[in-house]
């Protein structure tokens, strides 16, 4: 610990901190309370890593920041952002300023330069093209109940909120999907995937299937209001 920090470290509390011997780490990187760097974990310079973040056999460039992660036999690009909340499995490469936010998953998977995969998704046995962004909720649906299978995801996608992948499938360059798409099959460079139908509205269904229940009472309530709002009358004073 000691010679971490006469070589420029930070260590912010060395009494909840555990660095193992073969860990190495750049100059003027801050380590926060709570962070253990395991195995041969290697830190660039100018990181921030910490608070509550371990990190076993883990490789991460230069001017990164791993918040509140665990993560294991990876890596993470230059200038990149991991956290809070991130689970790194096996096989996971995040590349040079790329971001995997709050409650992300990833395992054995590369995701490109600049790439944002922001929060609440599951990335598994996938590779992401350059500055894309995956929509919150989404899942790269890998395994099949037999095998596990991959997805190819170009540069520059967006993906709708709750995007399933259901491999194995590949994403062209500049491809959209909508919000609640299930990609089944091969989306071509530049289109946008939509698999939801139109809307459809089943009225009274909780007053036929849930009779009595809470939720039927307020729709009952909310249909007697609704009767009892009086019709506005025409303007008198308006002309055709």
């Amino acid at each position: 610990m000691a010679a971490h920090q006469l070589a420029g470290v930070t260590v912010v509390d060395p009494a909840t901190t555990w660095i193992d011997v073969d860990v190495t780490i750049g100059r003027d990187t801050v380590i926060h309370p709570g962070t253990q760097l395991l195995g041969r974990t290697q830190i660039g310079g100018r990181c921030v890593v910490g608070p509550d973040t371990t990190l076993t056999d883990v490789a991460v460039g230069d001017g990164a920041s791993v918040v509140r992660t665990h993560g294991s036999s990876s890596s993470i690009g230059d200038g990149a952002a991991v956290g809070p909340f991130t689970y790194l499995r096996p096989g996971t490469a995040l590349g040079a300023d790329g971001k995997l936010g709050a409650f992300v998953e990833v395992k054995n998977s590369t995701i490109g330069t600049g790439t944002k995969v922001p929060h609440l998704t599951y990335v598994g046995d996938a590779d992401i093209g350059e500055y894309s962004n995956i929509g919150a909720s989404s899942v790269f649906v890998n395994y099949d109940g037999t095998s596990k299978r991959r997805t190819t995801v170009g540069s520059h996608v967006r993906t709708g909120s709750d995007t399933m992948f259901v491999a194995p499938v590949t994403i062209g360059d500049g491809a959209y999907t909508g919000a609640g798409t299930v990609v089944r099959e091969d989306v071509p460079p530049g289109a946008l995937a939509v698999s939801a139908g139109p809307q459809r509205n089943i009225e009274n269904w909780v007053q036929r299937k849930r009779p009595g229940s809470p939720a039927a009472q307020a729709s009952k309530r909310a249909s007697e209001m609704a009767c009892q709002q009086p019709t506005q009358p025409p303007d008198a004073d308006q002309t055709p």
